[in-house]
């Protein structure tokens, strides 16, 4: 056992490679004959226990990722006192369309009958959902695309919840500030994305964008995530997504009892990959990085505004 060991040298608690079988079988092999869970129970008089990888690790530097989240925070609580809008923007996992398996569990007299085989070619398509929390209003809009997870796809999912709710709600707001991880659509280094909302927010509503992005491998904090997506996820739970109409009734009857509601879009625009921004394209955008780490933080004003 000891070169099988691994132990936590705060706690003291220690874990083992070895199943109880292999343990079981070395034992025998020297004439101590034990069951599995006579082991198990002596694993546990040990101080062994059964683990699970934990994802703690984090990238990048600690010293900007620390700066960043503070930034953010001040931004947060500026944008909230003047009334402004704040909106925190993500992709959802991808879902196959058709009567497929979906984890979870739902209350039934009979169990649902599913296809035993995930195939793609089977399904009806792909749902790209795009989510826009408005975090001072907890209200939710998810644009469900068929085509692809693009930057022209969720600014068009970001235009779309701003000229049906964002912009009745707010009437008066000149400023938007939005959060956004650092990769996938949305990322910072992302030109299409800039480009897009440059066109199709500032431009098109006059009105100026602020974007903060969280760091690399922090995802998770981005309020989107565990604010909408998972109450998304647990009340399709065990059902299976076997038509749009159905995840869109799903998303729709979201609810929660802190006040979260969600409405829901289909998107059945064409969203191309591979699209190429060249540094020229770039040059035309109103666009000013902040002092505060640039590549992550910066403000898009309107055209006209700049003129």
């Amino acid at each position: 056992m000891v070169h099988d060991t691994a132990g936590d040298p705060m706690t003291g608690l220690r874990w083992t490679h070895k199943t109880t079988e292999k343990i079981r079988r070395q034992l025998c092999s020297i004439g101590i004959r034990v069951s599995r869970s006579t082991i198990a129970r002596l694993l546990k008089q040990l101080g062994y226990s059964l683990r699970v990888n934990h994802k703690q690790i984090a990238r990048g530097n600690p010293e900007h990722r620390d700066r960043q989240f503070q930034y953010m925070k001040r931004l947060r609580t500026s944008f909230a006192q003047s009334g402004l809008p704040i909106v925190s923007v993500d992709t959802k996992k991808k879902e196959l369309v058709g009567l497929f398996k979906n984890p979870g569990a739902a209350w039934s007299k009979e169990p649902t009958k599913v296809s035993d085989h995930d195939f793609r070619s089977d399904g009806k398509g792909m749902a790209v959902p795009y989510g826009v929390l408005d975090l001072g209003a907890n209200r939710g809009h998810v644009s469900v695309g068929v085509s692809h997870d693009t930057p022209e796809f969720a600014v068009h999912a970001l235009a779309t919840w701003w000229a049906r709710a964002g912009s009745r709600r707010y009437p008066h707001a000149d400023h938007l500030l939005i959060l956004a991880d650092n990769g996938g659509s949305n990322g910072s280094r992302a030109r299409a994305w800039k480009i897009e909302l440059q066109t199709r927010v500032c431009d098109r509503f006059s009105i100026a964008v602020t974007v903060c992005h969280f760091p690399p491998g922090t995802s998770k904090w981005n309020p989107i995530e565990h604010r909408l997506f998972s109450e998304i996820s647990k009340n399709w739970a065990g059902h299976p997504l076997d038509s749009y109409e159905t995840i869109l009734n799903h998303i729709c009857s979201t609810k929660t009892t802190t006040g979260l509601r969600v409405k829901a879009t289909l998107d059945r625009g064409d969203y191309p990959i591979g699209r190429k921004i060249t540094a020229a394209d770039m040059e035309v955008l109103h666009l000013k990085p902040h002092h505060t780490l640039p590549d992550w933080n910066y403000t898009l004003t309107p055209a006209t505004a700049s003129a």
